[in-house]
């Protein structure tokens, strides 16, 4: 396998945003994102955006942007412009990953771009491998795993980083459970997939 195959080389990103969906007019007000080499994190990518509106007092009290911090920010279109190239030729992985990608589609397809990277879902394989974890979703995960955090979620590259930190310990817990350790993407993809019942099934003939 390559390098760009291998699941500990990947980008972990996470957005932002004015609400749930851009089919509803929402749109991106800030993007995450972490560089992963052979289970090191190499590079960062963090920037606000403006969508050309006011965010609601809910969303600025939720992730801490306000509209003042967004009078200044690039538009959307210059900062994923400049995302685009960063994720070129790379594995994706998002928490929550149909949420995120819904608006890196979006998002990219307002520049004329298209993501052609392949994409994984940390929750999704999560809910695979910790299947006693309390709850699944990344904060909760962060305690359950004890991975080392300030307490502060929402804002994107710090979720990016804690997302990382989660990718690396699910790679570490298919070593320790199933002694799977040079493990590509496309197997975390498929472990998202599986059926917890044929989990063990799909690894022990990995």
């Amino acid at each position: 396998m390559t390098k760009q195959q291998l699941a500990d080389t990947v980008i972990v990103f996470d957005f932002e945003t004015t609400g749930l969906s851009p089919a509803q007019g929402d749109r991106a007000i800030e993007i995450g994102a972490v560089l992963i080499e052979n289970g090191q994190i190499q590079d960062r990518f963090q920037a606000l955006m403006n969508p050309g509106f006011a965010v609601s007092p809910f969303i600025a009290d939720y992730t801490g942007i306000n509209n003042q911090m967004l009078s200044t920010a690039e538009p959307c279109g210059d900062v994923m412009a400049r995302f685009a190239d960063f994720i070129a030729g790379h594995n994706l992985v998002a928490h929550n990953a149909s949420f995120d990608w819904r608006f890196l589609e979006y998002e990219l397809a307002a520049i004329g771009r298209v993501p052609s990277n392949a994409i994984s879902c940390s929750m999704l394989i999560s809910r695979r491998l910790l299947q006693h974890a309390p709850s699944h979703s990344l904060g909760s995960l962060v305690s359950y795993l004890n991975l080392p955090n300030d307490g502060v979620f929402h804002r994107a590259l710090y979720d990016a980083e804690m997302t990382a930190s989660l990718w690396l310990a699910l790679l570490d817990e298919l070593a320790q459970q199933f002694q799977v350790t040079e493990v590509d993407f496309a197997l975390m993809q498929k472990i998202a997939k599986t059926p917890k019942a044929k989990l063990t099934k799909l690894l022990l003939n990995t």
